[in-house]
Protein backbone atom coordinates (compact mmCIF):
# COMPACT_ATOMS: atom_id res chain seq x y z
CA UNK A 1 0.00 0.00 0.00
CA UNK A 2 1.37 3.41 -0.98
CA UNK A 3 0.41 6.15 1.46
CA UNK A 4 1.00 9.90 1.31
CA UNK A 5 0.40 11.91 4.48
CA UNK A 6 0.30 15.68 4.64
CA UNK A 7 -0.96 18.15 7.24
CA UNK A 8 -4.00 20.13 6.17
CA UNK A 9 -5.38 22.92 8.32
CA UNK A 10 -5.01 20.82 11.43
CA UNK A 11 -6.48 17.70 9.82
CA UNK A 12 -4.59 14.71 8.57
CA UNK A 13 -5.04 14.01 4.89
CA UNK A 14 -4.14 10.58 3.69
CA UNK A 15 -4.23 9.77 0.00
CA UNK A 16 -3.77 6.09 -0.46
CA UNK A 17 -3.63 3.86 -3.46
CA UNK A 18 -4.26 0.42 -2.10
CA UNK A 19 -5.42 -3.05 -2.76
CA UNK A 20 -8.65 -3.62 -0.85
CA UNK A 21 -9.79 -7.11 -0.21
CA UNK A 22 -13.53 -6.97 -0.58
CA UNK A 23 -15.82 -9.92 -0.94
CA UNK A 24 -12.94 -12.10 -1.96
CA UNK A 25 -11.80 -9.83 -4.81
CA UNK A 26 -8.92 -7.39 -5.11
CA UNK A 27 -9.87 -3.80 -5.99
CA UNK A 28 -7.97 -0.58 -6.65
CA UNK A 29 -9.40 2.57 -5.12
CA UNK A 30 -8.49 6.07 -3.99
CA UNK A 31 -9.21 6.68 -0.35
CA UNK A 32 -9.12 9.85 1.76
CA UNK A 33 -9.01 9.97 5.55
CA UNK A 34 -9.71 13.34 7.18
CA UNK A 35 -10.32 14.82 10.61
CA UNK A 36 -9.68 13.22 13.98
CA UNK A 37 -7.53 10.09 14.31
CA UNK A 38 -9.44 6.93 15.13
CA UNK A 39 -8.22 6.97 18.74
CA UNK A 40 -9.84 10.39 19.35
CA UNK A 41 -12.89 10.37 17.08
CA UNK A 42 -16.39 10.54 18.56
CA UNK A 43 -17.78 9.08 15.33
CA UNK A 44 -16.54 7.80 11.97
CA UNK A 45 -18.28 8.91 8.75
CA UNK A 46 -17.92 6.82 5.58
CA UNK A 47 -18.40 8.90 2.41
CA UNK A 48 -18.74 7.77 -1.20
CA UNK A 49 -17.82 10.27 -3.94
CA UNK A 50 -16.67 9.84 -7.55
CA UNK A 51 -12.96 10.53 -8.04
CA UNK A 52 -12.78 9.37 -11.66
CA UNK A 53 -14.73 9.85 -14.89
CA UNK A 54 -17.11 12.65 -15.99
CA UNK A 55 -18.35 13.37 -12.46
CA UNK A 56 -14.93 13.40 -10.75
CA UNK A 57 -15.21 17.18 -10.31
CA UNK A 58 -18.07 16.62 -7.88
CA UNK A 59 -16.00 14.20 -5.80
CA UNK A 60 -13.01 16.53 -5.73
CA UNK A 61 -15.16 19.50 -4.69
CA UNK A 62 -17.00 17.43 -2.09
CA UNK A 63 -13.71 16.55 -0.39
CA UNK A 64 -12.85 20.27 -0.24
CA UNK A 65 -16.30 21.01 1.22
CA UNK A 66 -15.71 18.37 3.91
CA UNK A 67 -12.35 19.96 4.78
CA UNK A 68 -14.03 23.37 5.18
CA UNK A 69 -16.63 21.84 7.52
CA UNK A 70 -13.95 20.12 9.61
CA UNK A 71 -11.98 23.38 9.81
CA UNK A 72 -15.11 25.24 10.98
CA UNK A 73 -15.76 22.61 13.66
CA UNK A 74 -12.11 22.74 14.75
CA UNK A 75 -12.35 26.53 15.09
CA UNK A 76 -15.45 26.16 17.25
CA UNK A 77 -13.63 23.66 19.49
CA UNK A 78 -10.66 26.01 19.84
CA UNK A 79 -13.11 28.75 20.85
CA UNK A 80 -14.27 26.59 23.74
CA UNK A 81 -17.47 25.15 22.26
CA UNK A 82 -18.33 21.51 22.74
CA UNK A 83 -18.34 19.97 19.25
CA UNK A 84 -17.90 16.31 18.27
CA UNK A 85 -14.63 15.10 16.78
CA UNK A 86 -15.34 13.45 13.44
CA UNK A 87 -13.18 11.10 11.41
CA UNK A 88 -14.20 11.12 7.75
CA UNK A 89 -13.25 8.40 5.27
CA UNK A 90 -14.05 8.85 1.57
CA UNK A 91 -13.77 6.40 -1.29
CA UNK A 92 -14.77 6.20 -4.97
CA UNK A 93 -17.78 4.00 -5.86
CA UNK A 94 -17.05 4.52 -9.59
CA UNK A 95 -20.78 5.19 -10.20
CA UNK A 96 -21.45 1.45 -9.74
CA UNK A 97 -24.10 0.37 -7.22
CA UNK A 98 -22.65 -3.06 -6.48
CA UNK A 99 -19.15 -1.67 -5.92
CA UNK A 100 -20.54 1.13 -3.70
CA UNK A 101 -22.29 -1.44 -1.51
CA UNK A 102 -19.05 -3.42 -1.18
CA UNK A 103 -17.20 -0.27 -0.10
CA UNK A 104 -19.96 0.62 2.38
CA UNK A 105 -19.85 -2.89 3.83
CA UNK A 106 -16.08 -2.47 4.21
CA UNK A 107 -16.66 0.85 6.00
CA UNK A 108 -18.82 -1.01 8.53
CA UNK A 109 -16.57 -4.04 9.00
CA UNK A 110 -13.16 -2.38 9.05
CA UNK A 111 -13.72 1.29 9.90
CA UNK A 112 -16.72 0.92 12.24
CA UNK A 113 -18.57 3.85 10.67
CA UNK A 114 -21.61 5.28 12.37
CA UNK A 115 -22.76 7.31 9.35
CA UNK A 116 -22.75 7.01 5.55
CA UNK A 117 -22.62 10.24 3.56
CA UNK A 118 -22.31 11.54 0.00
CA UNK A 119 -23.11 9.75 -3.29
CA UNK A 120 -23.73 11.56 -6.58
CA UNK A 121 -25.71 8.97 -8.55
CA UNK A 122 -29.29 8.35 -7.41
CA UNK A 123 -29.03 4.76 -8.64
CA UNK A 124 -26.02 4.14 -6.40
CA UNK A 125 -27.74 5.96 -3.52
CA UNK A 126 -30.74 3.61 -3.67
CA UNK A 127 -28.46 0.58 -3.22
CA UNK A 128 -26.53 2.11 -0.30
CA UNK A 129 -29.77 3.36 1.30
CA UNK A 130 -31.10 -0.22 1.26
CA UNK A 131 -27.88 -1.34 3.00
CA UNK A 132 -28.23 1.49 5.55
CA UNK A 133 -31.72 0.23 6.40
CA UNK A 134 -30.55 -3.37 6.78
CA UNK A 135 -27.50 -2.47 8.87
CA UNK A 136 -29.17 0.37 10.85
CA UNK A 137 -26.56 2.94 9.72
CA UNK A 138 -27.68 6.58 9.42
CA UNK A 139 -27.16 7.80 5.83
CA UNK A 140 -26.86 11.52 5.05
CA UNK A 141 -27.24 12.15 1.31
CA UNK A 142 -25.37 15.20 0.04
CA UNK A 143 -25.66 15.18 -3.76
CA UNK A 144 -27.95 12.61 -5.40
CA UNK A 145 -31.44 14.03 -5.87
CA UNK A 146 -34.12 11.49 -6.81
CA UNK A 147 -37.18 12.38 -4.73
CA UNK A 148 -38.11 8.69 -4.70
CA UNK A 149 -35.46 8.18 -1.98
CA UNK A 150 -37.32 10.38 0.50
CA UNK A 151 -40.89 9.59 -0.61
CA UNK A 152 -41.51 6.07 -1.96
CA UNK A 153 -38.27 4.54 -0.60
CA UNK A 154 -38.09 6.57 2.62
CA UNK A 155 -36.93 4.89 5.83
CA UNK A 156 -35.92 6.05 9.29
CA UNK A 157 -32.16 5.90 8.69
CA UNK A 158 -32.09 8.01 5.46
CA UNK A 159 -31.75 11.82 5.42
CA UNK A 160 -30.86 14.21 2.55
CA UNK A 161 -29.37 17.68 2.99
CA UNK A 162 -29.52 19.22 -0.51
CA UNK A 163 -32.43 20.10 -2.79
CA UNK A 164 -33.98 17.01 -4.33
CA UNK A 165 -35.63 16.65 -7.75
CA UNK A 166 -39.04 17.57 -6.31
CA UNK A 167 -37.76 20.85 -4.83
CA UNK A 168 -36.03 21.84 -8.06
CA UNK A 169 -38.95 20.88 -10.28
CA UNK A 170 -41.43 22.62 -7.97
CA UNK A 171 -39.37 25.81 -8.40
CA UNK A 172 -39.15 25.16 -12.14
CA UNK A 173 -42.92 24.68 -12.42
CA UNK A 174 -43.47 28.06 -10.80
CA UNK A 175 -40.97 29.67 -13.16
CA UNK A 176 -42.72 28.07 -16.16
CA UNK A 177 -46.13 29.21 -14.87
CA UNK A 178 -44.92 32.79 -14.59
CA UNK A 179 -43.19 32.60 -17.98
CA UNK A 180 -46.36 31.31 -19.62
CA UNK A 181 -48.22 34.38 -18.41
CA UNK A 182 -45.61 36.53 -20.18
CA UNK A 183 -44.94 34.54 -23.37
CA UNK A 184 -47.92 32.20 -23.80
CA UNK A 185 -45.74 29.09 -24.31
CA UNK A 186 -47.75 25.86 -24.67
CA UNK A 187 -45.49 23.08 -26.07
CA UNK A 188 -43.13 21.35 -23.63
CA UNK A 189 -40.51 18.64 -24.19
CA UNK A 190 -38.32 16.79 -21.67
CA UNK A 191 -34.95 15.06 -22.01
CA UNK A 192 -33.29 13.27 -19.10
CA UNK A 193 -30.85 10.45 -18.37
CA UNK A 194 -32.40 7.00 -18.60
CA UNK A 195 -32.21 6.03 -14.93
CA UNK A 196 -34.08 6.77 -11.72
CA UNK A 197 -33.09 10.44 -11.37
CA UNK A 198 -34.13 11.35 -14.92
CA UNK A 199 -37.49 9.61 -14.83
CA UNK A 200 -38.39 10.85 -11.32
CA UNK A 201 -37.48 14.42 -12.32
CA UNK A 202 -39.98 14.26 -15.20
CA UNK A 203 -42.68 12.86 -12.90
CA UNK A 204 -41.94 15.58 -10.32
CA UNK A 205 -42.23 18.33 -12.95
CA UNK A 206 -45.54 17.05 -14.33
CA UNK A 207 -47.03 16.72 -10.83
CA UNK A 208 -45.84 20.20 -9.83
CA UNK A 209 -47.26 21.77 -13.03
CA UNK A 210 -50.54 19.93 -12.43
CA UNK A 211 -50.78 21.24 -8.86
CA UNK A 212 -50.38 24.79 -10.21
CA UNK A 213 -52.98 24.26 -12.95
CA UNK A 214 -50.55 24.99 -15.77
CA UNK A 215 -51.93 23.83 -19.13
CA UNK A 216 -49.48 22.62 -21.78
CA UNK A 217 -48.88 19.96 -24.44
CA UNK A 218 -46.07 17.41 -24.07
CA UNK A 219 -44.51 17.02 -27.53
CA UNK A 220 -41.55 14.75 -26.61
CA UNK A 221 -39.93 12.87 -23.71
CA UNK A 222 -36.47 11.48 -24.55
CA UNK A 223 -34.13 9.22 -22.53
CA UNK A 224 -30.47 9.07 -23.59
CA UNK A 225 -28.20 6.83 -21.54
CA UNK A 226 -26.04 8.30 -18.77
CA UNK A 227 -22.69 9.56 -20.17
CA UNK A 228 -24.09 9.54 -23.76
CA UNK A 229 -21.31 10.84 -26.05
CA UNK A 230 -23.47 11.85 -29.06
CA UNK A 231 -26.75 13.75 -28.62
CA UNK A 232 -27.29 14.54 -32.31
CA UNK A 233 -30.24 12.13 -32.67
CA UNK A 234 -31.95 13.60 -29.61
CA UNK A 235 -31.30 17.19 -30.67
CA UNK A 236 -32.80 16.45 -34.08
CA UNK A 237 -35.85 14.79 -32.51
CA UNK A 238 -36.42 17.79 -30.25
CA UNK A 239 -36.16 20.21 -33.17
CA UNK A 240 -38.66 18.14 -35.17
CA UNK A 241 -41.10 18.12 -32.22
CA UNK A 242 -41.05 21.95 -32.26
CA UNK A 243 -41.43 22.60 -28.49
CA UNK A 244 -41.46 26.13 -27.10
CA UNK A 245 -39.41 24.94 -24.10
CA UNK A 246 -37.25 21.91 -23.40
CA UNK A 247 -36.71 20.99 -19.74
CA UNK A 248 -33.75 18.72 -19.10
CA UNK A 249 -32.44 16.67 -16.19
CA UNK A 250 -29.09 16.03 -17.90
CA UNK A 251 -26.32 16.99 -15.47
CA UNK A 252 -22.58 17.59 -15.27
CA UNK A 253 -20.57 16.63 -18.33
CA UNK A 254 -23.70 15.28 -20.03
CA UNK A 255 -25.47 18.66 -19.83
CA UNK A 256 -22.36 20.47 -21.06
CA UNK A 257 -22.00 18.05 -23.98
CA UNK A 258 -25.69 18.51 -24.89
CA UNK A 259 -25.39 22.32 -24.90
CA UNK A 260 -22.20 22.28 -26.96
CA UNK A 261 -23.70 19.93 -29.54
CA UNK A 262 -27.03 21.82 -29.67
CA UNK A 263 -25.12 25.06 -30.28
CA UNK A 264 -23.76 23.65 -33.57
CA UNK A 265 -27.36 23.55 -34.86
CA UNK A 266 -30.19 26.13 -34.97
CA UNK A 267 -31.59 24.72 -31.68
CA UNK A 268 -31.25 27.91 -29.63
CA UNK A 269 -32.82 30.06 -32.37
CA UNK A 270 -36.32 28.71 -31.66
CA UNK A 271 -36.25 26.72 -28.41
CA UNK A 272 -35.71 27.75 -24.78
CA UNK A 273 -33.72 25.24 -22.70
CA UNK A 274 -34.31 24.96 -18.93
CA UNK A 275 -32.38 22.99 -16.31
CA UNK A 276 -33.80 23.66 -12.85
CA UNK A 277 -31.70 21.26 -10.73
CA UNK A 278 -28.08 21.25 -11.94
CA UNK A 279 -27.87 23.64 -14.91
CA UNK A 280 -26.29 26.59 -13.12
CA UNK A 281 -23.45 24.58 -11.64
CA UNK A 282 -20.12 26.38 -11.86
CA UNK A 283 -18.59 23.81 -14.25
CA UNK A 284 -21.42 24.61 -16.67
CA UNK A 285 -20.80 28.34 -16.31
CA UNK A 286 -17.13 27.84 -17.24
CA UNK A 287 -18.04 25.66 -20.22
CA UNK A 288 -20.40 28.26 -21.69
CA UNK A 289 -17.49 30.52 -22.67
CA UNK A 290 -18.08 34.26 -22.95
CA UNK A 291 -21.40 34.43 -24.83
CA UNK A 292 -24.66 33.21 -23.25
CA UNK A 293 -26.74 31.05 -25.51
CA UNK A 294 -30.19 32.66 -25.92
CA UNK A 295 -33.07 31.25 -23.93
CA UNK A 296 -31.16 29.38 -21.21
CA UNK A 297 -33.07 29.12 -17.90
CA UNK A 298 -30.94 27.66 -15.10
CA UNK A 299 -30.72 26.89 -11.41
CA UNK A 300 -28.62 24.69 -9.11
CA UNK A 301 -28.49 23.49 -5.52
CA UNK A 302 -25.97 26.20 -4.58
CA UNK A 303 -24.80 29.34 -6.37
CA UNK A 304 -21.53 31.20 -5.88
CA UNK A 305 -23.29 34.54 -6.51
CA UNK A 306 -26.59 33.96 -4.68
CA UNK A 307 -27.58 34.73 -2.00
CA UNK A 308 -25.26 37.67 -1.43
CA UNK A 309 -24.95 36.98 2.30
CA UNK A 310 -21.82 37.06 4.40
CA UNK A 311 -22.18 33.33 5.07
CA UNK A 312 -22.23 32.45 1.36
CA UNK A 313 -19.41 34.84 0.47
CA UNK A 314 -17.32 33.37 3.27
CA UNK A 315 -17.90 29.78 2.11
CA UNK A 316 -17.01 30.60 -1.50
CA UNK A 317 -13.90 32.53 -0.36
CA UNK A 318 -12.81 29.64 1.89
CA UNK A 319 -13.12 27.20 -1.00
CA UNK A 320 -11.21 29.49 -3.36
CA UNK A 321 -8.44 30.08 -0.82
CA UNK A 322 -8.12 26.34 -0.24
CA UNK A 323 -8.18 25.19 -3.87
CA UNK A 324 -7.44 28.22 -6.09
CA UNK A 325 -10.75 27.79 -7.94
CA UNK A 326 -14.48 28.29 -7.39
CA UNK A 327 -16.79 25.50 -6.20
CA UNK A 328 -19.47 23.47 -7.89
CA UNK A 329 -22.60 22.93 -5.82
CA UNK A 330 -21.30 19.55 -4.67
CA UNK A 331 -18.90 21.31 -2.28
CA UNK A 332 -21.66 23.03 -0.33
CA UNK A 333 -23.64 19.79 -0.21
CA UNK A 334 -20.75 17.86 1.34
CA UNK A 335 -20.08 20.74 3.75
CA UNK A 336 -23.73 20.57 4.81
CA UNK A 337 -23.59 16.81 5.31
CA UNK A 338 -20.72 17.00 7.80
CA UNK A 339 -22.20 19.99 9.63
CA UNK A 340 -25.58 18.21 9.86
CA UNK A 341 -23.96 15.14 11.43
CA UNK A 342 -22.07 17.28 13.94
CA UNK A 343 -25.14 19.35 14.85
CA UNK A 344 -27.32 16.25 15.25
CA UNK A 345 -24.74 14.73 17.61
CA UNK A 346 -24.66 17.98 19.60
CA UNK A 347 -28.47 18.12 19.72
CA UNK A 348 -28.73 14.49 20.88
CA UNK A 349 -26.25 15.27 23.66
CA UNK A 350 -25.55 12.54 26.14
CA UNK A 351 -28.23 10.37 24.53
CA UNK A 352 -26.14 10.28 21.37
CA UNK A 353 -23.77 7.56 22.59
CA UNK A 354 -24.46 4.40 20.59
CA UNK A 355 -28.11 5.37 20.32
CA UNK A 356 -29.37 5.75 16.76
CA UNK A 357 -32.91 6.49 17.93
CA UNK A 358 -31.73 9.61 19.76
CA UNK A 359 -29.75 10.69 16.70
CA UNK A 360 -32.74 10.15 14.38
CA UNK A 361 -34.89 12.30 16.66
CA UNK A 362 -32.15 14.95 16.57
CA UNK A 363 -32.01 14.95 12.75
CA UNK A 364 -35.78 15.27 12.45
CA UNK A 365 -36.51 19.01 12.44
CA UNK A 366 -32.80 19.91 12.72
CA UNK A 367 -32.16 23.53 11.71
CA UNK A 368 -28.98 24.52 9.86
CA UNK A 369 -27.95 28.05 8.83
CA UNK A 370 -26.23 27.37 5.50
CA UNK A 371 -24.40 29.33 2.76
CA UNK A 372 -27.33 28.82 0.38
CA UNK A 373 -29.96 30.19 2.80
CA UNK A 374 -31.36 33.63 1.94
CA UNK A 375 -31.51 36.24 4.73
CA UNK A 376 -34.02 35.42 7.45
CA UNK A 377 -34.28 31.68 6.70
CA UNK A 378 -32.48 28.61 8.03
CA UNK A 379 -32.76 25.24 6.28
CA UNK A 380 -34.39 22.45 8.27
CA UNK A 381 -34.98 18.73 7.85
CA UNK A 382 -38.63 17.78 7.34
CA UNK A 383 -39.52 15.17 9.99
CA UNK A 384 -41.82 13.25 7.61
CA UNK A 385 -39.68 12.89 4.48
CA UNK A 386 -36.23 13.48 6.10
CA UNK A 387 -35.61 15.87 3.15
CA UNK A 388 -34.03 19.26 3.88
CA UNK A 389 -36.34 22.20 3.16
CA UNK A 390 -34.65 25.02 1.23
CA UNK A 391 -35.41 28.03 -0.96
CA UNK A 392 -34.42 28.04 -4.63
CA UNK A 393 -33.42 30.74 -7.11
CA UNK A 394 -33.98 30.37 -10.88
CA UNK A 395 -32.63 32.78 -13.48
CA UNK A 396 -31.05 33.42 -16.86
CA UNK A 397 -27.42 33.67 -17.95
CA UNK A 398 -25.73 37.08 -17.74
CA UNK A 399 -22.20 38.44 -18.09
CA UNK A 400 -20.36 38.30 -14.75
CA UNK A 401 -16.57 38.07 -14.46
CA UNK A 402 -16.42 38.06 -10.64
CA UNK A 403 -15.70 34.30 -10.57
CA UNK A 404 -12.96 33.69 -13.16
CA UNK A 405 -12.25 31.89 -15.38
CA UNK A 406 -16.01 31.90 -15.96
CA UNK A 407 -17.26 35.01 -17.71
CA UNK A 408 -20.94 34.17 -17.19
CA UNK A 409 -23.14 33.49 -14.17
CA UNK A 410 -26.87 33.27 -13.57
CA UNK A 411 -28.76 36.49 -12.78
CA UNK A 412 -32.24 37.99 -13.22
CA UNK A 413 -33.26 35.83 -10.26
CA UNK A 414 -36.76 34.61 -9.45
CA UNK A 415 -36.72 33.47 -5.79
CA UNK A 416 -39.07 30.75 -4.53
CA UNK A 417 -39.87 30.34 -0.84
CA UNK A 418 -38.80 27.08 0.80
CA UNK A 419 -42.19 26.28 2.31
CA UNK A 420 -43.89 26.60 -1.10
CA UNK A 421 -41.49 24.00 -2.58
CA UNK A 422 -42.33 21.16 -0.20
CA UNK A 423 -44.42 18.33 -1.69
CA UNK A 424 -47.91 18.42 -0.25
CA UNK A 425 -48.83 15.77 2.30
CA UNK A 426 -51.41 14.53 -0.23
CA UNK A 427 -48.73 14.02 -2.92
CA UNK A 428 -46.42 12.22 -0.47
CA UNK A 429 -49.24 9.95 0.70
CA UNK A 430 -50.42 9.14 -2.85
CA UNK A 431 -46.90 8.31 -4.02
CA UNK A 432 -46.19 6.09 -1.03
CA UNK A 433 -49.50 4.28 -1.47
CA UNK A 434 -48.76 3.78 -5.18
CA UNK A 435 -45.37 2.28 -4.30
CA UNK A 436 -46.96 -0.08 -1.75
CA UNK A 437 -49.34 -1.14 -4.52
CA UNK A 438 -46.43 -2.13 -6.73
CA UNK A 439 -45.96 1.04 -8.81
CA UNK A 440 -42.46 2.50 -9.11
CA UNK A 441 -43.89 6.01 -8.76
CA UNK A 442 -47.21 7.77 -8.88
CA UNK A 443 -48.27 7.91 -12.56
CA UNK A 444 -48.07 11.53 -13.69
CA UNK A 445 -51.31 13.26 -14.70
CA UNK A 446 -52.19 13.52 -18.37
CA UNK A 447 -51.81 17.17 -19.39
Amino acid sequence: MEVRISPFFGCITIVATFCAFLSGKTAQAERFELGAPSSEADAVVGCLYPMTGRSATYGRDSIAGIKIALNDLKAEAEAGLSVPKLRVIADDPRSKASYAVRLAQDFIANDHVRFFCGIVSSGVAHAVSDLALREKIIMVGTDHASSRLSIEAAHKYYFRVTNDSWTSMAAGARYLRDLQEKTGWTKLAFIGPDYDYGHVSWTDLQLALSELGVEYETVAALWPKLYEPDYSIYIGALQNAKPDIVVTALWGGDFIAFIKQAATTRFFETIRLANFDTGANYDVMMALGDQPYPGLILSARHHNNWPETGRNKRFVAQFHEMTGRYPTYAAEGAYTGIMAIARAMEKAGADNDNNNEALIRAFEGLQLALPEDPPGFASYIDPDTHQIVQAQAVGTVVHNENFPPSKLMVGNWAIYDAEDLKPSKEIVLRRRKAALGGSEALPPPTP
